[in-house]
């Protein structure tokens, strides 16, 4: 694709952004019940649709565009310079769920599984537990076969947006006696099964789209079984980069629109102590500027990094991008509610499709928190990152460790 034909795309997605973005999202969902938030995030999931800009990424017999990567960088901007929406609600159900049932599922899986996806199927994640966080390998849920089944029992946390999914992608453990990383399935999980019981948790942001996850006695068809028996950690794997790939191109193109170029303006009229305008001071323009730098060099280590995944998945790159973005998100937003003074501190309605760069820099600093442990904590990251990337040695274990 050349230059003119990008900029001829770049321009008919901007043109499409600015008839279809809804202009007054932020208004509809500021204090909005959950219920209604997820109204306007199916509403906002259909006329992306209806504009070809939804999973545009997946080949074009499976519902997408197969958009090469040059236009989904081009999307991604877009969507973070007209401040559409982000689409939290089908986080899971395009990044995760999608690519693993692509690359991993049968060709019945594929056709069961991904026109559901397409039309609006919410998904789930269920990975983490409370004493398998960091540790994924060292999960406990149970999933015992039973003729056609899989008998699952145990309990997951931090599962996104699970009080409204239909679906649950899920580890669980059916080989105990094997080492860590092996034994483990991955199972495709209708969340309408008996025993399975949702429970969210409220945040430090007042939000409560993280939940708790139990599940008992639950029975899943051998047919949901995606991948083969015991290896669903390689499967796993393959469908975090593609969480920590992906996604992070348009999560960095709004850290720019939303976060640094939205803190430089609102600091153009912020006072500190003294009265005199906070830019006054050498030493936070000096702050800022190499803040907006650090999100610039962000922005171009993403774009490489999604460009040598094409056509391999997932590495090293991934963790490196994610790791980078996360802490710079939390200094990002450190800062501006430090020079935002005491207005900081003021309550105001969440906005929960905005993500981590709304403008109430206070909220937005309390939950970039939680981007050091989402999509596998930052300290797992560093592990991933010496290892796979820098060649050093793993970390050495105790004697009889498991692996």
């Amino acid at each position: 694709m050349t230059d003119r034909d990008l900029d001829t795309f770049r321009a008919e997605v901007r043109r499409w952004c600015e008839e279809n973005v809804p202009r007054d999202w932020r208004a509809k969902e500021a204090g909005a019940s959950p219920e209604d938030v997820v109204v306007l995030q199916r509403e906002w999931r259909a006329t992306l649709e209806s504009g070809g800009y939804f999973a545009s990424h997946w080949p074009a017999g499976l519902g997408g565009a197969d958009r090469p990567l040059a236009e989904q960088v081009v999307i991604a901007q877009e969507l973070a310079r007209a401040d559409a929406p982000r689409l939290a609600l089908y986080q899971v159900a395009v990044y995760n769920a999608a690519p693993a049932i692509l690359h991993h599922g049968t060709e019945e899986q594929r056709r069961r599984f991904i026109p559901g996806i397409r039309s609006g199927d919410v998904w789930c994640q269920g990975f983490s537990e409370p004493g398998a966080g960091s540790d994924l390998a060292g999960l406990s849920t149970r999933a015992e076969r039973r003729g056609d089944v899989y008998v699952v029992n145990g309990q997951k946390v931090w599962t996104s947006w699970a009080m409204h999914a239909d679906w649950c992608i899920l580890l669980a453990r059916t080989d105990p006696s094997a080492p860590k990383r092996h034994g483990i399935s991955f199972l495709l999980v209708d969340m309408t099964s008996p025993g399975v019981e949702v429970r969210p948790i409220k945040q430090a942001t007042g939000a409560a789209e993280f939940c708790e996850l139990f599940l008992t006695d639950v029975e899943v068809p051998v047919a949901n079984l995606l991948g083969p028996e015991h290896e669903g950690w390689h499967v796993s794997q393959s469908t975090l980069a593609s969480e920590r790939g992906v996604t992070l191109l348009e999560l960095v193109e709004r850290l720019h629109r939303n976060g640094i170029r939205a803190l430089l303006d609102a600091a153009a009229g912020w006072r500190g102590e003294d009265g005199g305008p906070v830019l006054e001071d050498p030493a936070v323009r000096e702050r800022l500027g190499g803040l907006y730098g650090e999100v610039q060099i962000l922005r171009g280590l993403c774009a490489r990094m999604i460009e040598s995944m094409e056509g391999r998945g997932g590495g090293a790159e991934a963790s490196i991008a994610k790791v980078c973005y996360s802490e710079l998100l939390q200094r990002l937003m450190h800062t501006a509610v430090e020079l935002q003074g005491l207005p900081a501190q003021v309550s105001r309605p969440l906005l929960m499709s905005a993500g981590w760069e709304s403008g109430d820099w206070l909220t937005d600093f309390v939950g970039s928190w939680s981007w050091t442990i989402a999509g596998g904590t930052n300290e797992i990251q560093r592990n991933i990152i010496g290892e796979r990337h820098l060649g050093l040695p793993r970390e050495p274990r105790a004697a009889g460790e498991p692996r």
